[in-house]
Parts: C-alpha cells; structure tokens; sequence
C-alpha cells in the first residue's frame, strides 16, 4: 500500500458522524493484540489548553531522559503530525502498515453498518504505533469529553483536566458540570487527577474523582483561588517568543520560560509538571527530575499555532484561537505587545460562535476575511457582516488565507500588529508563507527520475509517461490540491511538465513535481504572478531555487569564506577522548600550534571542541567545558582564520563569544533555546544540525522515509525557530549530521543529493571526517584519511560550503580539484 491510498482511505472515514464511546476502539485494537495494554499513558483532557500542556508534559518526560510519544490534534501539512516519538513524525511506512493491517477490518465493519470515525482510527493508529516504538511513556490529548472519547480506550496512570467551559454541547452537555463531570472520567485508578478548573466545574469533578490535585495562579498577597495544591504565577514576557512562570508545590518549585505568551499559560505549565512528577514516581526515575529537568523541558515545548510570532516588524502573529475564549486569551496577552494599529485577518469554520467570537477580541483597525481551504469554512461575506454589525469601519472580504495575509502585511506600517486567527486551519495555510519548500532534485537519468517520483506518490502510470521529461531541472514542492491543479495547468502551458501525487484527499497536502527548462520556469512564474490561492509567493520561492532571480554567491554573506566556493574548516578537539585524536591537543600550546598549521594549510575557519560527541561520551560540565575551550579561544586571536566553538550549551557559546570566537557549531541543532537568541544577540552565524541524539547513542535505529527528506523537514522547523528569534536565515548554517542517527548507506545517499538541501535556503555544511560511514567502502572507522578527501571532494563538487575536517592539507588539495572542474580560472594568477 502506498501511503497516499493509506491516507485517502483515513480521511475517507471523516464522513462518518461522531460515536461517543470507546467499544470500537477496543475492538479495532484487539485486532492488533491489544497493544495499549502494553504502553503507560497520560491523558489530558479539557476545553482549552489540552494541546500546550500535553506538548509540555511529554517535553518534561524526553528531558528526563524517557522515550516519549505524542498524540495530538489537528495537523497542519500531514496526519503524521499528530503523531510523534521522541520527537520526531510517525514515519509514512508505518501509516501504510497499520491501515494496510486495519483496512479489511474496517471495510467489514463499515458494511455490517457499524463504521469507525476517522480520530478513532487515528487513535487506533497512534497507540499501536507507541508500542511498537517500545515508548516509556505516550501522551494523548483527549479529542472531545472524556468518558465518551476515543484515547479513553487506555487506562491512563496519571491525567488531567485543564479547564471546563461550555463547548460541544450538542455531545457533551448544556451545563459546565455535564461537560465536567464527562471529563473527569479521564481520571486515573491509582493517582489524583489534575485540574486546573475552578467553581462549578471544579466542585463537579471533586464530586465525581476521589482525589483531586489543583493547580491555580496564586494571588495578591500569595493567596490562591481554590486553596490550589499547586500555584502558578505568571511573570510576563521575556521576549516575543517567551514568557516567565513560576511553579510552587509541597517541597518543589520550578522558575523557568516556556516557549509561549500569555499568563494562562503558567497554569498549562503548573499542570504538565505535576504529571511529569506523576509518571516520572510511576516510573521510577523520579530522581531524574528536578527543577532543571523540568525548566530544560518547559522551555523546548515548542508549540506552533499559539500565539506564534513569525515577524517582528511589523508583528505578525498566529493563533489558533477557534472560540470566544481562546479569543479573549489572544486578547490578553497581545496588550502586552506595545502596537499601533491591528490588522486582522479572520478566517473560521460555520459552526463556530462568530460574533461571541468577534466580542472578546480587541476593536481592529482593519479586517480581512478568509476562508480557510476547508469544506467546514465560513463563508468569508458572512464573516465580514459580523465585523461590520461590531462597528469596524474597515472590512474586506478576501478569499484564500495567503492572499488575505498578503493584503493585511500591505496595510501594515512598522509598530503594528497583522494578527491571524479564527482556526488552527487557517493557520496551517498561513505558515505554509514560512515553511514552504521548493527543493531541487538531482535528476541525471531514467533511475534518478523513478525514485524522485515514486517518492513523490506519484502514480505508476503518470510516472511511466513523465520520468523522461524530468531528466533536467526539476523541483518539488508541497501544495494545497487546488494550488496543484493551478501550478500543473500554468507549467503544461508554458511547456514544461508537472505531475502530482495521487490525491490523498483534503487534510493533506500534495506533492508536486516541476520538470523544465529555465525558460519554461520563468513562463510559469510570470503565470503565476497575479493566480489566486496565494500562488505568487509559490512564484517568487520557484524563481528563487531555480535560479532565476541570480545572486552572486557572496550576497548576504558579510565576506565570510563560504561565500566563495567551499570553505574547509579544521577540527581542534581540547578533549581527552575524541574519537579521532582525543587527546593530542589537550594542551593550550599544542592545539596553538595544530591550529596555526591548519591555517597556513589553507583552513578557514578553525572549530575549537571541548566535549565529545562520539558513541557513549559522558557529559562534560559546563564550567569544565569553558576551562578547556576559553584560554586556546583567546591564544588563537591573531590566526588567519574565523573561529568556530563546537557546543550544545549556550553558556559555553556565549564564553566562546566573550574569548573571541566568530561561529556558534551546535550539534543539537538548538536543542537549548538559548543558543538561538544568544546567535541573534552577537549577530553571528550558528551551525544547526540535525542530530537524533548527541551524544550518539550505539545500535539506535532510526527509521526514514526518505533521510534527505526527512533531514530537510526537520532542519526547517529548527531554522524556522533561529529566524522567530531574530537570527537571520544568512546566518544559519546547516549540517545534515553524518553519523549522527544515520545508517552508513544513508550517510552515502546524503552525500549524493546535498543539492537538495539549497531548499533551505542556507549554506550547507558537511561533517565527515574518518567517520564510520567510510566502512562501507572498506575503509577503517577511526582512520580513513583517503576516504575522507574523497568525500570532501564530493561534497564540493555537490554544493557543499563548508566541508569540516580533521586532515585540512589533503582536504585542501581535493576541494580545490572538485572546484577547479567547475570553475578553473578561479585557480589562474
């Protein structure tokens, strides 16, 4: 089965009407061997805030070390994101699997009348998925209620109901207390229930769960609502990004940030800690989990859609916020934001309170309607009536998301805010203006072209007909269905070729395959330059990977030695046990001397090491790490070269930074949030890459879909996350992480297709040196030197800007030979 028939066949199922109850579940799972008897779980239930605490409570578990899943709802691009392991997507392979497995099931079912919706499925799905993963611990945000919801198929051993207000009350009930006494059915069988609900709905789950822990924000005075077991309180703001909370319960107390605005969010966070505790005394690590651990794991809990600020000048924001009181929360915290005027653009679907809606959010300046590509959308006329009976003065009736965002950016001066909310789908159409990825595909024969579109799903047929015309440039990109009937018809007319993968059906966006010459491409993006669906900013990303709009390759780089050709930079590892030549330069004076040799060599950048990364390397502390890296910084002052520190701590960078270095190399891609803002504070360039685990944990299996693809999704979220910080994209360096969560043949395959990764838009870097990925080719693990010039010529030739090696002389010479077959007059006096 390939996964476009498995995902039509999921969504397929959304035609059915909800059935409350968990019997069809079961009976699915049983199926499956009962896998959720296997899997401790963690509900989260409630009207708002489910999403934020389940991501920060699973954040809290993976920082103590446990391997965690998520189960969450909706997905922006893909279903797979409702589903993740340690971080990481539910594989496309493992969709087919389970539907595949399940198919002939549920089409039985379906016929006997008796059908299963598409979240039960999807819940289905997400369990079986946990244990196969073999997770310590899975996450489930409830869909709707709780007693009546799909996840209560589990026996959870810690859960929690954030809020109660009045919603679905066609299902759930008329009152706050027949919808919490629903919820508190998520309740588990040896553990209190956390709640963050207050009056009515509080006084109905103390009746109905025997142990209740309460999390409230405390008061005036320290007085709190309830005689909350746990306090939270909200310190405001840090940044556009971040805001401060302050955790206090019986002997525990945590002072940390979360990566999201808004003081309802203190509460979010009080509730996930308190689960983390839970499970992490079920599980016996509870040792693991201090206040570190727990403010290491609220701040990570990235969480997209909430309040999202992507731009700061003017402030473009994101919100999900889909009822009145998620608009009034958008409300709150956008009075902490100094802003001048406030541009909406508003987006919902029918069955939504729109002028309740409307109510609770600040009067705008200007509105523009939408509609989301969804068949449950508003219709944009009817949303822009509902402005207009509120008294705002300026109202246009748009149409698809991107062209009403474009319209409202147009409107905005610096000092104010474009602020664009009303349902998490409308959002995922909106970010799609900063996540979208046009990557150029190596295509050099009939083979080339068969993998590109069989990865694509494009169907065997179409495939048979087209693999001929894509042997030249081509591109992929993912669209909306209607952005790809527009985009296929514009290219056939400017006489290139454009496939699409097998519709999957609304929810989950198609892959497009763009074949031509440069002239067919320029013909298609002045096609659609003035197309609807917010098809010219699709336009303007196409021109700019192919080529059309040329830069110099110095352009936006500030002079520094990638932008003219590849760079070679030289490994200094101060460390008593790198897996190469740990040791050697431990001294000051030695790794003096190593580093003026590398630099009269030819090396331009010198990345200086204080902590291992290689296989079962213990954690160097953070004061032992800058006592070994800071003195040969400061020794280095005066050679020919930028200096790079390679670390994972923002303490250690920003001491680098103070020593005189030039680079922050951060092997986790990010992993602590504070480098990101630290690279925006000093305005240097910072190395993100993508890393499973780093250290590198021995024997780890990693399953991709495709490793480039997959390196490529996942680099752009973290870049996505530098550039919200203020670092900007030239000053982003990316590394697809050789050895680090990779098989030997994928090591190999990323280094034939480092093209691809120009769909990032940043300069690439490749780490390879005498790693074991050599031994494919017969060449010893530790010790290849010949291997590793090979590559690094390979790299050059392929695109990379920075090759990162141990051996900078022989390195030297075979960049300059893959650089000189492209370009030899670069070489002549």
């Amino acid at each position: 089965m390939q996964y476009h028939e498995a995902v039509r066949f999921l969504f397929d199922l959304r035609r059915f009407q909800v059935k409350p109850g968990t019997a069809s579940v079961r009976a699915l799972l049983a199926e499956f061997d009962d896998p959720h008897e296997d899997v401790t779980f963690v509900q989260v239930a409630g009207s708002n805030g489910k999403g934020s605490t389940a991501r920060m409570t699973e954040s809290v578990l993976r920082e103590a070390g446990l391997s965690a899943g998520l189960y969450t709802s909706p997905h922006f691009e893909t279903l797979r994101e409702r589903i993740w392991v340690d971080g990481r997507k539910i594989p496309e392979a493992s969709v087919c699997e389970f539907v595949e497995r399940a198919k002939p099931w549920l089409v039985g079912r379906a016929a006997d009348g008796d059908p299963l919706t598409f979240f039960e499925v999807m819940t289905a799905l997400s369990v079986w998925y946990f244990a196969e993963a073999n997770v310590d611990v899975a996450v489930l945000e409830v869909g709707m209620g709780g007693k009546l919801d799909a996840t209560s198929v589990v026996d959870p051993v810690a859960a929690a109901v954030t809020n109660v207000s009045l919603e679905h009350t066609a299902v759930l009930g008329d009152t706050v207390e027949e919808i919490a006494e629903k919820k508190a059915a998520v309740a588990p069988a040896n553990r209190p229930l956390v709640t963050g609900a207050t009056g009515a709905a509080l006084s109905t789950i103390r009746e109905q769960v025997g142990s209740v822990v309460t999390v409230g924000a405390a008061g005036t005075g320290g007085a709190t609502p309830n005689d909350a077991d746990v306090t939270v309180r909200s310190e405001g703001r840090v940044n556009h990004q971040e805001s401060a909370v302050s955790v206090v319960g019986d002997g525990w107390r945590v002072d940390g940030r979360v990566p999201l605005l808004g003081a309802y969010q203190a509460e979010n966070a009080g509730i996930a800690c308190v689960l983390a505790r839970q499970i992490a005394d079920e599980l016996g690590v509870g040792t693991e989990l201090d206040a570190a651990t727990l403010e290491r794991g609220l701040r990570t809990a990235h969480w997209p859609g909430r309040f999202e600020v992507m731009e700061t000048d003017p402030y473009v924001v994101l919100d999900g916020a889909h009822n009145p009181g998620a608009c009034e929360s958008v409300a709150t915290v956008l009075e902490d934001f100094d802003v001048e005027d406030l541009h909406l653009v508003f987006g919902a679907m029918h069955d939504k309170d729109h002028r309740e809606m409307v109510d609770a959010l600040p009067d705008p300046d200007s509105v523009v309607t939408c509609r989301p590509n969804n068949p449950r959308s508003e219709d944009p006329e009817v949303l822009a009536r509902v402005f207009e009976d509120a008294g705002v003065g300026e109202v246009t009736v748009g149409d698809d998301v991107a062209s009403a965002l474009a319209s409202a950016r147009e409107r905005a001066d610096a000092g104010d805010c474009v602020l664009a909310l009303g349902s998490l789908f409308l959002v995922a159409e909106a970010r799609a203006t900063w996540t979208r990825v046009v990557t150029p595909r190596t295509v050099r024969d009939r083979s080339d072209a068969d993998r590109l579109l069989e990865r694509a799903h494009v169907d065997a047929a179409t495939a048979a007909e087209t693999r001929d015309d894509a042997i030249h440039r081509a591109v992929t990109l993912p669209l909306q269905r209607r952005q790809a009937r527009a985009v296929k018809t514009a290219m056939l007319e400017a006489g290139g070729d454009c496939v699409t993968s097998a519709d999957p059906g609304d929810g989950e966006l198609a892959e497009a395959v763009l074949a031509g010459t440069l002239p067919e491409f320029e013909r298609l993006t002045e096609r659609l330059a003035d197309a609807p669906y917010g098809l010219a900013g699709v336009a303007a990303d196409v021109r700019e990977r192919v080529g059309l709009d040329f830069e110099t390759e110095s352009d936006g780089a500030d002079g520094y030695p990638w932008a003219d050709g590849t760079a070679v930079m030289g490994i200094l590892n101060v460390t008593p046990d790198s897996f190469h030549d740990g040791g050697e330069f431990y001294d000051t004076t030695a790794a003096l001397e190593r580093a003026e040799a590398m630099v009269e060599a030819g090396a331009d950048i010198i990345d200086v090491g204080g902590e291992s990364t290689r296989p079962g390397a213990e954690a160097v502390p953070v004061d032992e790490e800058i006592r070994r890296i800071v003195p040969v910084i400061e020794a280095l002052a005066d050679v020919d070269a930028l200096l790079s520190v390679d670390t994972r701590k923002a303490a250690v960078g920003e001491a680098a930074l103070d020593a005189g270095a030039d680079v922050l190399n951060d092997v986790t891609g990010l992993e602590d949030p504070q480098m990101r803002f630290l690279a925006a504070e000093r305005d240097v360039p910072v190395i993100v890459m993508h890393s499973i685990d780093a250290p590198v944990v021995p024997g780890k299996d990693v399953d991709y879909d495709d490793v480039v693809d997959d390196v490529i999704d996942e680099l752009g979220e973290r870049i996505l996350l530098a550039e919200k910080a203020g670092v900007p994209r030239e000053n982003v360096i990316v590394d697809p992480g050789i050895g680090f969560g990779k098989s030997k043949a994928e090591n190999f395959e990323i280094l034939d297709r480092l093209g691809e990764f120009d769909a990032l838009g940043c300069p690439l870097l490749f780490g390879h040196s005498h790693k074991s990925m050599f031994e494919l080719v017969d060449a010893e693990a530790g010790d290849n030197p010949v291997a590793t010039a090979a590559a690094s010529a390979v790299a050059a030739d392929r695109g990379a800007d920075i090759v990162r090696v141990h051996d900078v002389p022989e390195n030297v010479t075979a960049v300059n030979v893959a650089l000189a077959t492209r370009n030899p007059e670069r070489f002549e006096e």
